[in-house]
């Protein structure tokens, strides 16, 4: 991962010094909080649960937050076991980082990015079922993608890293429900 680190860390001083903002930093620590833990998706998930439409997408969706964590958070983190830019910066650019970061430090490891997994998780898994949600449910994952860049604790590999774990992930949720024929029993008795 270190071969990537130069590349990283442009683009994140890039978005420090030309994007960043007073007017972005309250939209951009909003939208990683939303998706911390995956809470705000999940939450989303089970409210999506109660309509008829979006039931299927919901219950999808919500298996995929969960094969990403396990593959992202319990099993990739920890066997890479990369550290956050933050926390690299000042061995990177021999100086002390000239900012305070936007967003609180995070506990767990950086590769891949959980934020933008649950979140592209969430929204494959929705577009495949309903355009409709799902389009604005992959606006938000990228949303929440950008942020984490943005508020410097991923690097945008991790962030790439976490999107195409959530996609798979997705993409793994869709492949059992339709196996399964899960879809229409949802819809059918939730």
């Amino acid at each position: 991962m270190d071969i990537f680190q130069g590349f990283d860390f442009s683009i994140l001083d890039f978005i420090y010094n030309y994007i960043r903002c007073d007017f972005l930093d309250p939209i951009m620590a909003g939208a990683s909080y939303f998706a911390s833990n995956g809470i705000g998706w999940i939450v989303l998930g089970f409210i999506l649960l109660i309509p008829r439409k979006t039931r299927a997408a919901a219950a999808t969706a919500l298996v995929a937050i969960a094969i990403g964590f396990f593959f992202g958070e319990v099993v990739i983190k920890n066997i890479v076991c990369r550290i956050r830019p933050y926390d690299a910066y000042e061995a990177f650019h021999c100086a002390v980082m000239p900012f305070s970061l936007n967003a609180g430090k995070e506990t767990s490891f950086s590769f891949p990015s959980g934020h933008t997994c649950c979140s592209f998780a969430s929204a494959i898994s929705c577009f495949k079922i309903n355009r409709k949600v799902g389009l604005i449910t992959l606006f938000a994952a990228g949303l929440i993608g950008f942020s984490r860049l943005y508020n410097y604790v991923h690097y945008p590999t991790d962030v790439l890293g976490g999107m195409l774990l959530g996609i798979c992930a997705g993409l793994l949720a869709i492949y059992i429900f339709k196996k399964l024929n899960l879809d229409n029993k949802i819809i059918k008795n939730i």
